[in-house]
This record gives C-alpha cells, sequence and structure tokens, in this order.
C-alpha cells in the first residue's frame, strides 16, 4: 500500500465544502490518506516522490498521474469513467494515468455505486477537480518562468509557453505546485465540451487486460494472511432460529476448527446478520462439506406459513378497491361503465439480483481495529454497519473495494461483510465468508411482488381521456422499519406517479401490502413493475383504438413541453435532482420514441407469426424506449431482435453506455421470461440456475443500440434500459400471437 504523505497542500475547506461534507472529516496529504492496494497496475509502490494535488490526484516525479476512482467497478466501467472525466480537465496524457480505487472514506462524499449516479452526480465534481490541479501545475510553471499564467497551457501531461516553446512536464511541476494555495473552486474555469480530449472517447477499460489474463481481484479472490474460512447455514423462514443443533458430526469433518451459532438480530432487518450458523474451517471445501453435517431444527416464525401465490391474489384484490390517493390531477371520475373504458392488472413476482459473483468478504479484527476485504457497491455503509456489529467507531474499520462479479444493488447492503466482521472477533482471526450460490437465492434481499391496476376512460373513438391506476408491493422501507405496510414516495416516483400523460384527469393511488422478506433494491427498483404495467397498459389502448403503440405513446404524450407535476399533490422527488436541471422532458421521450422508429423502418419485413412490441421508459432522468421482435411457434417463444435507443444527456463513454444498454435488456429479457421467487412455508422454493434462470447465449436477440445525441447534463445509464424490456416483450408476443400475458415471468405459460 501507498500512503500518500510527501506534501500537504490540500485546501480542506475546499474540498469539503465541494463535497458537501460537514466537520469531523480526515485530514488529507501528511495525515495519511491512504490509497488501496486495489490500485491498477500497483506502480504506485514503485513511486519516489508524488505531489497529491486534491483527494482525487496525485502526480509522481516520474510523470505517473494517479487518479482514485471513488466508487464500486462491477463490470460498468466506472473505473475507466471517472478518470476520463478528471483527466480531461487536468489534461492529463492517458498513457501515463494509474487509476486507484478508493478506500471508504468521508472525504470522497457518497461512494454508494447505485442508483446509476456514479457520473450523473459527480461529473461537475470531477471536472473541477481536474481544472483545479491543471491551475496548479499552470501557476507552477508560470512562476518558474515569471510569466503571467495567462502565458500558459496544459496539454497532454506538459506545460507550455504560448509562445517560446519551452514546456515542462507535469512530473518536473508537481512537487511545486502542490506547495501553491489551492484556488477557489469559483475561481476554476472549465472548458468547453468542443475542447473535450477525453470525454465522449471509449478507451479500453483499464481493468480489460487483468480481467482477461485472471489477474483481476474480486471479493471470492481475497487472500489474508493467517485467515479461516467460514460458511453459514441461515434460517430457512425469514425470522426463525436455531431450535436445537447438533454439530458432533460436523466437528468431526476434516478442517473444521469451530461451530458457531449467530444469534438473529431483532427488530427490522436492516443489513444486520440473518443469524444461524457458522462453520469455521482451515479451508472452504471443509467448511461446506461441515456445514452439510449440521443437524439444526428451526423455530417457527411469523412468515413460517406464507405462501407468494397467496399472497399475490390478495394483492390483484387490494389494487382493484380504492387506496391511498397519491396523485390528483382533475376530478375523480366517477362514470366507469364497460362501454367508455378499458382496464387491465399486472403482476410482477418477487425477483433476485443472481450475480455471477455472490456476496464475498474477508475481514480481520483486532481489539481495537478492523479491515475489511469486500465485494461491495458501499464502502462507507459498510464501514459505518460494521463497526455498528463490532462496537466500534466508523474510523476504526478498514474498508477495501475489490472488483465486484456484478452488483444489481445486492451488494449496496453490506450484511455479508458485518457477518464476516462478526465472526472474526468471534474468534480471533482472519475470516473469508463466501456466499453460496443457494445462500445467495435464499437468503437475500428481494425486488418485491407486485400488482398494479390501471383503467382509462375513453371517448367515442376510443381514445383515452383519462386515467386511473393503484400499485400495490411491500415497500423497501419494511427492511429498516418494522410494521412498514405502504410503498415510500420515492418508491412510488420510480415510473408510477411520474407518468406524463397529456391527460385532464389522473388519479393515482397506492395500496398496502406487508413484507414477508427482506426487500431491497434492485437495478431499475419500483420502474421494473411499473415500466411493465404502464408499457403494457399503453399498448393495450392501442390495439383497441386500432393504432400502432407508438402513436399511442405520442398521443399519450402529447407536445415537447416539461412536465412539472405542479398542484397534483405529489410531491416529486426526481432522482434526488431538480426538475430545473433535469426536467421531465416530452421532447426527449419523442427524441428515443423517433430513434428507435427509424431504426425498425430498416428492419427486414416480418413473417407470419412474428410481430413487434414497443415501450419507452423515463428512469434515473434518462430516457430509453425498446422495440422487441419475437416470433411465437405455438406456445414457443423466440426473440429474435431489440432495438434501443437512450439519450442520456452528455456521455462520457459511448461504449459503456451500448455496453450497459445491452446488458439491461438482457437482464430485463432475464426477469420477464423466467425471473420468479416464490415462497411455499415460508421458505423460498428456488436454490440455483436451474430453477432460476438467466438468460442463455442461444436464447438472446440480436442487439442494436442506438445513443441519442444530447447536451444535457449527464444522467443514469446503468439502470434505465431495464423498464421497457419487459412490456416491449409482451406487447410483440401480443402482436405475434394475439395473446396478451399481464402475469411475469413467461415461462409458466410459455416455452423459451
Amino acid at each position: 500500500m501507498t500512503t500518500f504523505t510527501a506534501v500537504e497542500n490540500i485546501s480542506r475547506r475546499n474540498v469539503l465544502k465541494l463535497f458537501g461534507a460537514v466537520g469531523g472529516g480526515l485530514a488529507l496529504g501528511a495525515s495519511g490518506l491512504a490509497w488501496s492496494p486495489m490500485a491498477i497496475g500497483q506502480e504506485a509502490s514503485a513511486q519516489g516522490k508524488q505531489a497529491q494535488l486534491n483527494i482525487f490526484i496525485a502526480i509522481g516525479e516520474d510523470n505517473k498521474v494517479y487518479l482514485t476512482c471513488h466508487r464500486s467497478e462491477m463490470g460498468q466501467g466506472i473505473r475507466t469513467g471517472v478518470p476520463q472525466v478528471l483527466a480531461d480537465e487536468l489534461e492529463a496524457d492517458w498513457d501515463q494515468i494509474v487509476v486507484v480505487q478508493g478506500l471508504a472514506d468521508e472525504q470522497y462524499g457518497s461512494q454508494n455505486t447505485d442508483g446509476s449516479r456514479s457520473i450523473r452526480k459527480h461529473y461537475q465534481k470531477m471536472r473541477q477537480m481536474g481544472a483545479t490541479a491543471r491551475s496548479m501545475l499552470e501557476q507552477a510553471a508560470a512562476n518558474q518562468w515569471q510569466v503571467s499564467p495567462s502565458d500558459v497551457y496544459a496539454k497532454a501531461g506538459e506545460i507550455h509557453h504560448k509562445t517560446n516553446g519551452k514546456s515542462l512536464s507535469f512530473g518536473e511541476l508537481a512537487i511545486a505546485a502542490s506547495a501553491l494555495p489551492t484556488p477557489a473552486l469559483d475561481s476554476v474555469v472549465l472548458k468547453p465540451a468542443s475542447k473535450f480530449t477525453h470525454i465522449g472517447k471509449s478507451p479500453t477499460i483499464v481493468d480489460m487486460d487483468d480481467m482477461l489474463n485472471g489477474k483481476a481481484e474480486y471479493g471470492f479472490d481475497v487472500k489474508v494472511a493467517g485467515m479461516v474460512h467460514a460458511s453459514i447455514t441461515r434460517p430457512p423462514v425469514f425470522g426463525s432460529d436455531v431450535a436445537t443443533l447438533d454439530d458432533s458430526a460436523a466437528r468431526q469433518v476434516a478442517g473444521v476448527l469451530d461451530v458457531i451459532q449467530i444469534p438473529i438480530s431483532k427488530g427490522a432487518p436492516l443489513f444486520q446478520p440473518l443469524g444461524g450458523v457458522a462453520v469455521i474451517a482451515t479451508n472452504s471445501w471443509s467448511a461446506l462439506q461441515g456445514r452439510k453435517a449440521l443437524k439444526i431444527t428451526w423455530t417457527d416464525s411469523a412468515n413460517s406459513q406464507y405462501d407468494s401465490d397467496a399472497d399475490l391474489i390478495e394483492l390483484v384484490k387490494r389494487v382493484g378497491e380504492s387506496g391511498t390517493v397519491i396523485r390528483q390531477l382533475g376530478d375523480s371520475v366517477t362514470d366507469w361503465s364497460n362501454d367508455n373504458s378499458l382496464s387491465a392488472v399486472y403482476t410482477v413476482p418477487y425477483l433476485t439480483h443472481a450475480m455471477m459473483e455472490p456476496p464475498a468478504a474477508a475481514a480481520s479484527v483486532t481489539k481495537d481495529s478492523c479491515e475489511i476485504w469486500a465485494s461491495t457497491q458501499t464502502p462507507q455503509s459498510t464501514q459505518k454497519n460494521v463497526a455498528g456489529v463490532l462496537g466500534l467507531k466508523d474510523e476504526q474499520v478498514k474498508v477495501n473495494v475489490t472488483l465486484l462479479g456484478g452488483g444489481f444493488g445486492r451488494k449496496s447492503k453490506p450484511d455479508f461483510s458485518a457477518e464476516a466482521a462478526w465472526l472474526s472477533q468471534k474468534i480471533a482471526k482472519p475470516v473469508k465468508l463466501l456466499w453460496s450460490r443457494e445462500d445467495e437465492i435464499q437468503n437475500g434481499y428481494y425486488h418485491a411482488i407486485s400488482a398494479q391496476h390501471y383503467q382509462a376512460k375513453l371517448d367515442g373513438n376510443n381514445a383515452p381521456t383519462a386515467l386511473l391506476a393503484r400499485t400495490g408491493f411491500p415497500s423497501i422501507s419494511s427492511t429498516f422499519a418494522e410494521g412498514v405496510d405502504m410503498p415510500s414516495a420515492g418508491e412510488l416516483d420510480l415510473g408510477f406517479s411520474d407518468m406524463p400523460f397529456n391527460l385532464s384527469q389522473i388519479q393515482l393511488e397506492s395500496v398496502k401490502a406487508t413484507a414477508h422478506s427482506r426487500i431491497g433494491w434492485m437495478r431499475s427498483v419500483c420502474n421494473i413493475q411499473h415500466g411493465f404495467g404502464v408499457g403494457s397498459f399503453v399498448d393495450e389502448l392501442a390495439v383497441n383504438a386500432g393504432k400502432p403503440c407508438i402513436s399511442m405513446w405520442r398521443e399519450l404524450l402529447g407536445k415537447p413541453r416539461h412536465e412539472k407535476l405542479e398542484n397534483q399533490v405529489v410531491k416529486y422527488g426526481n432522482y434526488g435532482e431538480t426538475l430545473e436541471d433535469f426536467p421531465i422532458d416530452i421532447g426527449r421521450y419523442l427524441g428515443v420514441i423517433d430513434a428507435v422508429e427509424k431504426a425498425m423502418a430498416n428492419q427486414p419485413k416480418i413473417k407470419a407469426n412474428q410481430g413487434w412490441g414497443f415501450a419507452v421508459h423515463r428512469s434515473f432522468v434518462s430516457y430509453v424506449a425498446v422495440a422487441t421482435l419475437v416470433e411465437m411457434d405455438g406456445d414457443k417463444l423466440k426473440v429474435l431482435k431489440s432495438i434501443a435507443a437512450i439519450d442520456a444527456g452528455t456521455v462520457v463513454n459511448p461504449d459503456r453506455v451500448h455496453s450497459q444498454t445491452e446488458g439491461a435488456i438482457i437482464f430485463g429479457l432475464s426477469l420477464a421470461m423466467m425471473g420468479e421467487i416464490s415462497y411455499k412455508d415460508g421458505k423460498v422454493e428456488q436454490s440455483n440456475f436451474h430453477n432460476y434462470p438467466l438468460l442463455r447465449i442461444g436464447q438472446s436477440p440480436e442487439i442494436e443500440t442506438i445513443i441519442v445525441e444530447s447536451d444535457a447534463k449527464p444522467a443514469g445509464v446503468g439502470e434505465p434500459g431495464v423498464p421497457p424490456v419487459a412490456p416491449s416483450l409482451t406487447n410483440a408476443i401480443f402482436a405475434a400471437s394475439g395473446k396478451r400475458y399481464r402475469d411475469l415471468p413467461l415461462s409458466k405459460v410459455l416455452k423459451m
């Protein structure tokens, strides 16, 4: 590990102000801001003197430029994206850059790599960081040449004099620059987009070689000196506990060192250990074999009789009755006659993340410290929760972030790190804890089961004039507080309360739903069910009116405008952004619709039993339209083609936007076609990929992605591609077969 202590020059006040931190932040520079051993390339250890110009940028005398990525890399390319933004304003030479993975540290601001916000929330800050460091290097050169800073400029890792041909490398200036006062943030000048050299380009992601040759270190790969291995049998029913335990056979397994009962947590689940029985062994195989030899009986819990099929029937009944109004535009419609209305109910089952790499963490705990290595999306939350479990202060817990073999929101929950730390403290040895696939499928944080009711009033031409909709699902808030049985406003914002239809009467309601498991956020969160419901119902309205689905969308959206949702009861969160910066822009909806329609026009003529489906959705302040082509052979479904257009504003790395959108299509198809977690007698029925399958290569369609050019502020990319996939698929099936499917997954009624 390299700790940058050579120079302490940073303006702590400016940096903390930039990231919205308040007192108590660690000092910088000589105080010991440690850089992680996961530094890509590890050149840092070979450095002599380095000058730390701010918390994200350090430059060695050998011209190496160290740029910190404070977010977690799970395949989305953020370890490349953040440095691209920093390097652009810094005017760094890409070939001289060493990317460093940041430890958990509040100085970085939020490190939670979720919510499709890594670039959206940090783009401007990263540019300011780069420009601040560049201006200090320019000032240092101007001082050395005894000229005005306006006489010099930075380019490709050097500072040049404008007229006399002199130049100095960043490395030659770094130490002197770091001794200068940090300029005020509002004095830093950012370059115009026309001058970008790194933003908008698609360099190969910095992890690519290590990923390909097996050198990349994921959570499962971590090795800590003196560590032992743990495997945990957790309660099969949420809330149950160990009634009896016979561990005599387990203790006879070669390599098994100990068997430890973990108490179940009280109150709301939070991110605490689930409880159960841990087998500690010298190696992972022995831990697993010892676990199999355990004889455990479990207590009953309030969830022991839970049946998800029965729960869904109850949810469907509930969304057919009056709920709590969460948005009201115009008067309530009272004359819902069959002759002038259309209604439908849509359901989505429990879903799970099913990452290729299940959760993994290693922990080494001493009396007054803890070091964690984890494939986590939330190092700061990991630090805080582990500290709480151990009875330590946050600053006594050091969190190293490994690469993630997929996350999708699951690894935003640090329960697995808390388990590893608790066991390490218990046995006074470093512990590596690996969740098996079965552990994760049966004990994760699930995307909630849901039902939605939609009803439209129609005029004489079957055009919709009013909309009533209700949604019901167990809230994520139930994971954080007992007794919660209504969705939060933030969850309803996700594709439901923000339907931007140009109608004079809209009434949206939510209904009660009780949680029977740990409910958590998953890629695109509640946009999954709301995108499916809205996207399907618009197609049903189109079919009823005898129009193409795209035409119905244009009719419902109306003319380009910014939808403000004013005076409609709803207090809209807009993904934490202001409507001034990120308006609900009908023009951008129409832009992605136009892009997909144009691409569809270039497709070959479809055959009999084939059909196109379409849907569009705004989420995480981006806009995505998807068209899907399917072929039906009786009850056998084949997905032939997917076309997606995304408007995510200013794009830092186009190649990553294409790949994220492609991944979203695969993810969305997997959920719609085959994704389901079901409960009988309180137990999850699925256990691995054989009964919770993901889309195989042979099932995957040809994919075409289109980035709609925009100079708007950067928006989300990782999640927005998911919501329109399911409705475009079921709408395509209707077009091909005349059969409407309103309940997911399709594998319950169709062959894949």
